[in-house]
């Protein structure tokens, strides 16, 4: 029992100073929250895009 303790203890304190899990766990919150102001700034402006297009189309005079 003894064993399966110190062995336990090992394990945690190297799982604890394995730095890569939370390496890739700081890209993937980085690569979530670009994506998410991303999709918002593109929203506001494709609604921009949308209302100069409206516009440039209500000023259109069709061929005779």
């Amino acid at each position: 029992m003894i064993d399966t303790i110190k062995n336990f203890k090992v394990l945690l304190t190297a799982c604890v100073n394995d730095r890569k899990g939370v390496t890739a766990l700081e890209y993937g919150v980085i690569a979530a929250a670009t994506i998410v102001i991303g999709l918002a700034g593109f929203g506001a402006i494709g609604t921009d895009v949308a209302n100069i297009f409206t516009n440039v189309a209500g000023k259109l005079v069709p061929a005779a």
